[in-house]
């Protein structure tokens, strides 16, 4: 019965979700009203008291919690607080779910820079800004010494030691995990935030989809142009991509392929008289974590594979992956039917290790405690020893 009562909330913070998410007032009326009997309207929205369960259904989509709503302060509306007031255009037309994800790290960014402040941190920006112009091949071999770790043929302990030479150059990375059973899932692969952040869709079924991805997102912290977007390999073929896309495509692709490149350089034509290169593919593709469609599509641009070979080569590889999910899903199963409990759980997103030492700083610092601590680095509090000793 609670819920029939009116409070009093503040507008303002209502408006400021709109024009932060891009949501008419009509669009938010749409979302909430499904199942209700009587009709919301736009005076129940933006009259000074509200029904506690109309507000309970608007939380349901920004997850703010309700005390946000209820805050008398009025929310700042600039460049700093975030990027939807900095960009009006994104590489993807971005859905709700990726709106909440952009918004979560942002608002985490910040916090996490004041907290930073608190223990007398240095957490910002350390590396030159580079710019189009300069060649993305010359940067990558430059910046190889640097940010490339050592190899890995395990592709997550691999995406793990990138995140951890990032770190090591000031540059936070995260991941963000989503559930199978997500209504709406965000339709991003990453993003880069101004000065120092990227943030990555855990790939569960495709970590070399994920380091492409960073080191893309690294490419846009370089040239310092930030962006929300859902990449695809297959545009490395892509003639009609911006000059910054195809900077970041072609500075990903030279970092990741290193001297494995004059391999692929050597490669004159790839055809079914040469079984279209695949043995030198397969080599470069297991030394490098590029995946063997992001190197054909780099023989597609440089023009050594045909169009129609490309297409028959690219439906052969997805077919492959297809009939691997449905085997492991049978397995899964059968698992199921035998009373085999099943050891999978919710990936847990990587810690950057620049963010567990500014978060373990910040507590010797007295700045957070241990309830902090543990909701930030997503850990339960057994486990916190192993963290702060």
């Amino acid at each position: 019965m609670i819920d029939f009562l009116k409070i009093e909330h503040n507008i303002s913070r209502l408006k400021y979700l709109l024009n932060l998410y891009k949501i008419s007032v009509d669009d938010l009326i749409a979302m909430i009203s499904s199942g209700l009997k009587k009709t919301i309207t736009q005076e129940d929205l933006l009259s000074n008291q509200i029904d506690l369960s109309h507000l309970k259904r608007i939380d349901k989509i920004f997850n703010k919690g309700l005390h946000f709503y209820l805050d008398p302060k009025s929310p700042e509306v600039s460049k700093d607080a975030s990027i939807f007031f900095r960009k009006l255009k994104f590489g993807v037309d971005l859905n709700i779910g990726a709106k909440k994800i952009v918004n979560q790290f942002e608002e985490f960014k910040i916090s996490l820079s004041a907290i930073a402040k608190l223990a007398e941190l240095n957490i910002e920006r350390n590396l030159p800004i580079y710019t189009v112009q300069q060649s993305p091949k010359v940067i990558a071999q430059q910046l190889r010494n640097e940010f490339y770790p050592e190899f890995n043929s395990i592709p997550k302990e691999f995406l793990r030691s990138l995140i951890g030479k990032l770190a090591e150059n000031n540059i936070l990375v995260f991941e963000f995990v989503e559930t199978w059973n997500k209504k709406e899932k965000a339709n991003i692969d990453g993003f880069f935030l101004n000065p120092n952040v990227i943030v990555l869709k855990r790939q569960q079924i495709s970590f070399r989809r994920e380091i492409f991805t960073l080191i893309h997102e690294l490419g846009h912290y370089l040239i310092n142009e930030e962006e929300v977007e859902q990449l695809d390999v297959q545009n490395l073929a892509n003639s009609k991509l911006s000059a910054i896309e195809r900077w970041c495509n072609d500075f990903a692709y030279y970092f990741l392929v290193g001297e494995y490149d004059k391999l692929i350089e050597s490669i004159d034509t790839a055809d079914s008289s040469n079984d279209y290169r695949f043995e030198t593919i397969e080599i470069v593709s297991k030394n490098t974590h590029l995946s063997k469609i992001a190197l054909f599509t780099k023989l597609l641009f440089e023009k050594k594979l045909s169009q129609k070979n490309y297409n028959i080569i690219k439906a052969d590889e997805d077919e492959k992956f297809r009939l691997k999910q449905e085997d492991e899903k049978k397995k899964r199963e059968l698992e199921k039917q035998q009373g085999i409990k099943s050891v999978g759980s919710t990936p847990k997103p990587i810690n950057s290790p620049l963010l567990i030492s500014t978060i373990q700083t910040a507590f010797y610092e007295g700045v957070i405690n241990e309830y902090d601590v543990c909701k930030t680095l997503n850990i339960k509090p057994d486990k916190l020893d192993s963290y702060l000793l």
